[in-house]
């Protein structure tokens, strides 16, 4: 009889897409192959607590409060109330934005020394911020469109004339490290500006400035380490009611969208877009698996615009559609984000802690 291993699924979190996140939690907990793991539900409050719950919802202050173990030797979870302790296996974080796909929570489950699904802290920490991955994107040769990033203790300087003569008009004023289009606003006239950049900074002390790329959104999905694998290219139509993929569009409106899988594109299109997505997915250090965010223009250009390292795992998420369009179901696709990082942790064992020396302490 094979034993189940323990995974503690993460969900929730201290963002403004903790809504997202239950979403994309209760599918993976419906979803997993219960045959061979045992999920251990934790969601984390909107203030930061956990709690170990009933299944995954949306009242996570409604289940049992949880401490954490910090012994890499016998790491896991604590019951506060009655001192029992919970061993896990793995770690599977589906926690979107801030404090969930940022690094910070995948620096503590790394120095809890326990297997996680998903990009480590320096992949993660770099393609959440935009600004910092846009310019290891540039560096590396991948097509971004142009940007101008300024800080809050700027705020002052930052001249609406001097950004229509480098980007031109519309252009996009976004939140350096948020996701879902939360502090993400369209500019096309001095008098939205103001407000736009009071929203940008209400949720980051960095807001970065993009030209508006007029074409088509398009998305791939990536799987793997060495080597990692491309998805046949996705679309989202989005209804002409919305100017970009807002929010709403993603997950409120039924309506706002369309979505088309494989996307309708021909095969040197769709062939480049795989490379340059992969190339981005190893340029940022992403591991296991990501989606890549593309622009696709008339002209036939392709921009990437962002890498989501925990993508959503909702009814209408892009990255399970697209390889459910290569064969692999739902409850595969979960049990093959495990294995590569129960693969990829036992590979990181050989790696030496410890060094030798003269040196007297």
């Amino acid at each position: 009889m094979t034993v189940k291993k323990k995974v503690a699924l993460l969900y929730g979190g201290r963002s403004v897409e903790h809504g997202v996140s239950v979403n994309s939690g209760r599918n993976i907990f419906e979803f997993i192959d219960k045959e061979n793991f045992e999920v251990i539900p934790i969601g984390i409050s909107q203030t930061g607590q956990w709690f170990l719950t009933q299944g995954v919802t949306k009242d996570v202050e409604q289940g049992k409060a949880l401490g954490l173990i910090l012994d890499p030797k016998n790491a896991g979870l604590i019951l506060l109330a009655s001192g029992d302790r919970i061993k896990v296996d793995l770690v599977f974080p589906v926690l979107h934005g801030t404090d969930g796909e940022d690094g910070s929570i995948q620096g503590l489950i790394k120095a809890l020394d326990i297997p996680m699904v998903g990009t480590g802290v320096l992949g993660s920490s770099v393609s959440m911020n935009k600004v910092i991955a846009k310019k290891m994107l540039k560096e590396a040769g991948v097509p971004v469109s142009k940007f101008l990033t300024y800080s809050y203790r700027d705020k002052k300087k930052i001249n609406f004339e001097e950004i229509v003569k480098k980007l031109k008009l519309p252009f996009m004023v976004k939140s350096a490290c948020l996701g879902s289009s939360v502090g993400v606003s369209k500019v096309s006239k001095k008098t939205e500006f103001k407000k736009a950049l009071e929203e940008a900074f209400r949720y980051d002390h960095e807001v970065i400035i993009e030209e508006f790329i007029t074409g088509r959104e398009i998305e791939c999905a990536i799987m793997g380490n060495t080597p990692a694998i491309a998805s046949n290219p996705g679309e989202i139509i989005i209804n002409k009611n919305y100017e970009f993929y807002t929010f709403d569009a993603k997950y409120v409106d039924p309506d706002a969208v369309k979505i088309e899988v494989p996307a309708n594109v021909d095969k040197a299109s769709s062939k480049t877009i795989r490379e340059v997505s992969l190339k981005a997915y190893e340029t940022l250090r992403c591991e296991d698996f990501a989606r890549v965010d593309l622009f696709l223009t008339k002209k036939g250009k392709i921009y990437v615009n962002e890498i989501n390292t925990i993508p959503g795992f909702t009814n209408s998420s892009m990255f399970p559609m697209m390889w459910k369009e290569k064969g692999i179901s739902f409850t595969e696709l979960i049990t093959k984000l495990i294995t590569l990082a129960l693969e990829r942790f036992a590979e990181n064992k050989r790696i030496e802690r410890g060094y030798e020396s003269s040196l007297k302490f």
